[in-house]
Parts: structure tokens; sequence; C-alpha cells
């Protein structure tokens, strides 16, 4: 009968836990590879594709089309992830807000009017 250390119990617990550690790195390897090796299949799976479009685009005279990447990211649906508005563009929209169609077309008009008064004055020199 042996019972040193059958009330304590920690001779296993070093062990156990090197074992769960070693297991986790192991499994955040294999994720990893995982994801390693979609990434390449997707890859791969664009280029034959980008390949076929480019057949096509041979075979009926198709200029490709340029990809404009400035264009922002998605807003994402949670409002609290939002981008911040800016208190210059939070006073522009609430301007937008107070002007009625009434008084947009009020200024519109009246600018147009000055630009023609200056093209006019430009134009017309008084000696």
């Amino acid at each position: 009968m042996n019972f040193i250390g059958a009330v304590g119990g920690d001779d296993g617990d070093g062990d156990d836990k090197e074992k769960e550690e070693e297991a986790e790195r192991e499994r955040q390897e294999a994720i990893r590879e995982a994801e390693e090796r979609r990434k390449e299949k997707h890859r791969k799976m664009e280029e034959e594709r980008e390949k076929m479009r480019q057949e096509i685009r041979d075979k009926y005279n198709i200029k490709k089309k340029e990809e404009v990447q400035e264009a922002p990211p998605p807003e994402p649906d949670n409002p609290l992830m939002r981008k911040k508005k800016t208190p210059e563009e939070l006073a522009r929209e609430a301007e937008a807000e107070d002007q009625d169609d009434f008084t947009k077309l009020k200024n519109s008009i009246e600018t147009q009017v000055n630009e023609l008064k200056t093209q006019i004055e430009s134009k017309c020199s008084l000696q």
C-alpha cells in the first residue's frame, strides 16, 4: 500500500498542464496550416478564373476594366463600430437638413446669377 502523495495529488498536475499546452499549440498550428492551405487553394482558383477571363477578353477583343481600390471599406452593421463623424461633417449634415427644397433652389439661383454677373462684368469694361 503506497499512500505517499495520495492526499495532495500533486504528482501528475505538471505533466497534465504541459500536455494540455502542447496539445493547444498543435491545435493552433493545425488551424494555421489549414487556413494557409485554404488561402492558397482560393488564390489558385482565382488565377485560373482570371486566365479564363483573359482568354474570353482576347477572343472578343474586350479591354480589361481597371479596378479602383480607393473605395472605402463597407460600414460594419454594428453601430458601435462605425466611423465617428467630425464636427464639420455633423454641421454640414445639420445645415443640409435645415434647408428645404425652396431654400436650396433659391441658393442655386443666387450662385448662378452671381456667376453670370461676374462673366458679364469681365467681358464689359466701362471706360
